[in-house]
């Protein structure tokens, strides 16, 4: 056989191996994706499963809820006043689904129940008198009241200070707070005989109030806790 012949036939044979060793190669990768489809299968399945609690524990009381959530913020022995903003929720009823403002007659209006009364209620009670009304269009209704907004109970700060005005009256607040809510006092304030008025037992009641006392530690008691109404004076 000739030089020549003998390239060819080398040449073929490798070209056989080749041949025999992408089959093989081929296979191999076949076997493997096969033995690895219940794995994958498994995997999804698991994540399927997961997914959904996963999502539940997300969702909050809103439209899609799956449960009312009776948490609220506000104290429960808060009492609901004017300009109050209120949210209303209905469980799987979004059409009855809303933030509302209270009215300044203490009132809200919703659908099929018109005008409420919510002024001068808690939170737990508007929730009681709303459920109880909705009895008659549903046969468990699952209402839950928050305050979503405080307004209506405000203390007023007046005279020498930088910024006079109304403001909300948060929890425990006191003289003093108020007073820094303020924005301080004008070059001009008398911050000796600062006084608080005060209606109690349906009289004004005059609080004598020495801020360079207070803030001294001489007469903590002075730095009493601000009651709903309560008007500050800096002459």
């Amino acid at each position: 056989m000739s030089h020549k012949a003998n390239v060819l036939e080398s040449a073929a044979k490798g070209v056989a191996f080749a041949g025999r060793g992408i089959r093989s190669l081929i296979l191999f990768s076949l076997a493997l994706v096969f033995f690895m489809l219940p794995s994958l299968a498994l995997t999804q399945q698991t994540s399927s499963k997961t997914q959904p609690s996963d999502k539940a524990s997300l969702v909050g009381n809103g439209n899609g809820s799956t449960e009312p959530d009776s948490a609220n913020p506000i104290d429960p022995n808060y009492v609901i006043g004017p300009q109050d903003m209120l949210d209303i929720s209905v469980w799987k009823e979004p059409d009855l689904t809303r933030t509302v403002p209270v009215r300044p007659d203490g009132k809200i209006s919703l659908p099929l129940l018109d005008d409420v009364q919510a002024g001068g209620l808690t939170p737990a009670q508007l929730k009681a008198e709303i459920t109880q009304r909705l009895k008659k269009y549903f046969t468990d209704p699952r209402v839950t009241v928050t305050v979503t907004t405080i307004a209506s109970q405000r203390i007023y700060v007046l005279g020498e200070v930088t910024r006079a005005g109304a403001y909300p009256l948060l929890p425990e607040m006191t003289l003093l707070q108020a007073l820094s809510s303020a924005g301080g006092f004008t070059q001009f304030a008398n911050t000796k005989n600062i006084y608080l008025l005060r209606v109690e037992n349906g009289k004004q009641v005059k609080h004598a109030f020495n801020y360079k006392d207070v803030v001294n530690g001489k007469k903590p008691a002075q730095n009493i806790v601000l009651k709903a109404g309560d008007t500050i004076v800096v002459p």
